[in-house]
């Protein structure tokens, strides 16, 4: 079977990052696409392991280099998926799962068309507001811009390959999984499946031949 990356993507709070996690803990054909930034380490982060953390010169010069899938800024820190990432786990035979947003989601399928792309959403408003910390405190501010750009992004969710409604998290870890398996067995991404499936039509061809000529005798 041929490796494809897996993308997820949701609007903050939905849960996209909780279901891959769950999912790299549980299975062994999957790998985490690590992705690059250049904001500082926070207290227990690890360099290859949460991120590979660059400085802004050397994620600059990668860029230029074309080294990225895709790139972005938040919060004033750069962040992107380099390709070599994707390539090492594609090498392994395993699946990269990438947690990314929108537009590196459209980046990474320009860049492997095989990629599955999965939009994970929250059963309702209210819930997404409660996931988010609800209105308290003073980060009113904040919370409005992560509602107004779930909007945006929610705009982009038929644009993907699936849904997925993160109502409760075993469903849903189990939703993409069942994705997994499913895109895992297309015939293109099994090329040594067709010779198989010539070889059986042969068999049941020359079966059937046999069986007519001895209703015929």
């Amino acid at each position: 079977m041929t490796p494809f990356p897996l993308v997820l993507s949701s609007p903050s709070g939905a849960g996209k990052s909780t279901i891959a996690r769950a999912l790299l803990a549980a299975r062994e054909d999957l790998g985490y696409s690590v992705s690059a930034t250049t904001r500082a380490p926070r207290p227990g982060e690890v360099n290859g392991r949460d991120y590979h953390f660059l400085s802004p010169g050397e994620f600059e010069r990668r860029v230029a280099a074309g080294e990225f899938v895709e790139s972005a800024e938040y919060s004033g820190a750069r962040y992107g998926t380099l390709k070599a990432e994707i390539a090492r786990i594609l090498g392994s035979g395993r699946h990269p799962v990438l947690d990314i947003e929108i537009e590196g989601a459209r980046a990474v399928r320009a860049a492997f068309p095989q990629s599955v792309l999965v939009f994970v959403v929250p059963p309702s408003a209210e819930e997404l507001l409660r996931r988010l910390g609800g209105t308290g405190g003073t980060r009113a501010a904040s919370l409005v811009r992560r509602l107004r750009r779930a909007v945006e992004e929610l705009d982009e969710a038929p644009r993907y390959d699936y849904v997925v409604v993160n109502a409760d998290r075993t469903e849903s870890v189990a939703a993409v999984a069942a994705i997994l398996d499913a895109e895992s067995k297309r015939p293109q991404r099994n090329p040594a499946l067709v010779p198989d499936l010539a070889q059986l039509g042969r068999e049941i061809g020359a079966l059937a031949e046999r069986l007519a000529q001895g209703a015929e005798s």
